[in-house]
């Protein structure tokens, strides 16, 4: 059990040491191979000095052949290179991975999307609760990379959620935590690649491959393109041997194949848009999907994920290979020596013919699972950083029991934990106290928690109960002077919003800090006081924090149905000590009197 921050850093630190050996063995590697490939071109302009200098048709042939051995040599190099410098990039985002990690557990930002464009100052609880932005729930729990993965967690933490959509997520997030440390892999294969980038090529797929492709049916075309490779290769062996019109006729076919090529030029170019320089992409998706593809999964909800038995991940290794070939097209020289005497383009087409025939609406659906398993490795990873952390029990009655609750944001040396039990029928708990006694941040802690149960995640407690609400709240209310909106107006429009909604879903969970403060102190009592008793007659479970010692006293107009709790202080002469620990009944001690003395004002 990795209990305290140092124990949960050790096998974080102990990753990224390896991942920084890994990456300087294969820096090494690769330099080699930059230096034999100046050598193969060394090599090659002395044969082809050889060539330039004969004067028989034998020195000819003999310098010929020498002029494609380094050529051989030289595509088996940057093809090895090509391997280690793929290696070399993941090895580099699978150290950044580990030292984000690192980074977190030491308080500092994630590397990975805080959420900021999922605020919403209207939704019922985000803003109140920091669900996203910088320093949020959301930015303690991403670690998806791709539009899908950001967009689904999103959609959990700001949705409504059933027992049996909560209870499947629980089982999914407990065995994926099994195969953590490849998680880590996975990670770092998505890492580093442009987020609409896959979308293109999905939308592609879908709705423009098969339209793009539809010309190389052509039976002919086909088949010529089939056989020129070994045409060529007869007429260029041929013209060795016996020359003379041998080499004419080469030529002639050479430049029969460049018309050819002209012709289908933008078909060619209609088919390769929105492909190139994806391979890369593709092989990091294919070997992501691979890793899903590979475990026998128990848990339903990740069994659903599957849309088919069939592996897709072979279907799109198979085409990023294609777009690696295709992508030769993008070296002119290449381009013109592949083409006059291959067909190359032709024939790359064709193949995404076969292919799309075979696997393109296949990969279309099944690249989305890669955004989805994002998701529950984000909560996966939460769970594996918070072992301590537990999974709440949901329950069909109403009822909302927590032991030890903290605030997930705030640091284990430095949070506070708090027992909080609903009695069996709904109540009003109001809960006074001094300036920054810890008012707020309970409302919070209760808040955020709920959010994270309903998500299926793990709750920041050591026992946590409760059943499906429909949470709502009331905190900070802002004005806004574009839409000419004063403080009170604001206040005013979300009671009103809660008073609707509160109608409607019976098992609502109201959340309020600190109702009317933009108005007087008779009307805010008044208000607040109306308020407390229309939810009383609703029955609504409410938690509300004021420094309004008297709305304390409703409890005893209505014993059954309001409870009071404080957070108070400690004064040792002038100096205050809080222990942020909620107690019962009103608060008797405030400090308002104390801070405005240390800043000046009054006796």
């Amino acid at each position: 059990m990795l209990n305290t921050e140092q124990d949960r850093l050790k096998p974080y630190e102990g990753l990224a040491k390896q991942q920084e050996e890994h990456i300087t063995v294969i820096k090494k590697q690769i330099d080699r191979f930059s230096v034999v490939r100046v050598a193969l071109l060394l090599v090659e302009i002395v044969f082809f000095v050889g060539l330039a200098s004969s004067s028989t048709d034998i020195a000819i042939s003999i310098w010929s052949i020498l002029l494609l051995l380094p050529i051989a040599v030289f595509v088996v190099v940057v093809k090895k290179q090509n391997q280690l410098e793929k290696q070399y990039t993941f090895h580099q985002n699978l150290l950044w991975v580990f030292k984000n990690e690192i980074g977190m557990l030491q308080g500092k930002a994630n590397g990975y999307d805080d959420g900021t464009q999922f605020e919403d100052e209207q939704h019922a609880y985000l803003s109140d609760l920091d669900i996203f932005g910088r320093s949020s729930l959301y930015a303690l729990i991403n670690r998806g990379a791709s539009k899908i993965g950001i967009e689904t967690l999103a959609k959990h933490l700001a949705t409504d959620s059933n027992k049996e959509t909560i209870l499947g997520r629980q089982q999914a997030i407990v065995e994926l935590g099994e195969y953590i440390a490849s998680t880590f892999e996975f990670r770092a294969n998505l890492k580093g690649h442009e987020l609409n980038r896959i979308e293109e090529i999905q939308y592609k797929l879908s709705h423009q491959l098969v339209k793009q492709v539809a010309f190389t049916a052509n039976r002919f075309l086909r088949l010529y393109v089939k056989l020129v490779p070994y045409l060529m290769l007869f007429l260029f062996l041929a013209g060795l041997i016996f020359g003379g019109k041998l080499w004419g006729i080469f030529g002639l076919m050479a430049f029969a194949n460049a018309m050819l090529t002209y012709v289908y030029s933008k078909q060619i170019t209609q088919v390769y848009y929105g492909f190139s320089g994806s391979s890369n992409l593709l092989s990091s998706y294919a070997e992501a999907i691979a890793w899903t593809e590979k475990h026998d999964w128990k848990s339903n909800y990740i069994i659903r994920l599957f849309n088919t038995k069939e592996k897709v991940s072979g279907h799109i290794k198979a085409l990023a290979k294609i777009i690696v070939e295709f992508d030769a097209r993008l070296n002119f020289l290449l381009y013109a020596i592949l083409n006059f005497f291959l067909l190359w383009d032709l024939k790359c087409c064709i193949k995404l013919g076969y292919w799309s025939e075979n696997a393109g609406a296949k990969v279309a659906v099944g690249l989305d699972r890669i955004g989805y398993f994002e998701e529950l490795i984000s909560m996966a990873t939460l769970h594996y950083n918070q072992p301590q952390w537990i999974f709440p029990q949901i329950n069909d009655d109403f009822s909302l029991k927590a032991q030890a609750l903290g605030h997930p944001l705030i640091p284990s040396d430095k949070r506070v934990d708090n027992d909080y039990v609903l009695k069996e029928k709904p109540t009003v708990d109001i809960i006074t106290g001094s300036n920054m006694a810890g008012k707020s941040t309970f409302l919070r802690t209760v808040g955020i928690n709920t959010v994270l149960a309903y998500a299926g995640a793990p709750v920041c407690a050591t026992q946590m109960e409760l059943s499906i609400f429909k949470l709502l709240t009331y905190m900070r209310i802002k004005d806004n002077l574009i839409e000419n909106t004063s403080t009170f107006k604001a206040e005013l429009n979300r009671l009103k919003i809660i008073l609707k909604e509160v109608e409607v879903h019976p098992n609502a969970f109201v959340l309020i800090d600190e109702m009317l403060r933009g108005t007087n102190s008779k009307d805010k009592f008044d208000g607040s006081k109306a308020f407390i008793e229309k939810l009383i007659a609703l029955q609504i479970p409410t938690l509300f924090a004021t420094h309004d010692l008297q709305l304390s006293e409703l409890e005893h107009e209505h014993p059954k149905a309001v409870r009071n709790f404080h957070f108070d202080i400690q004064l040792i002469g002038e100096e205050m000590d809080f222990d942020y620990l909620m107690k019962q009944g009103p608060c008797t001690k405030f400090n308002a009197a104390i801070l405005l003395k240390q800043i000046g004002l009054g006796g």
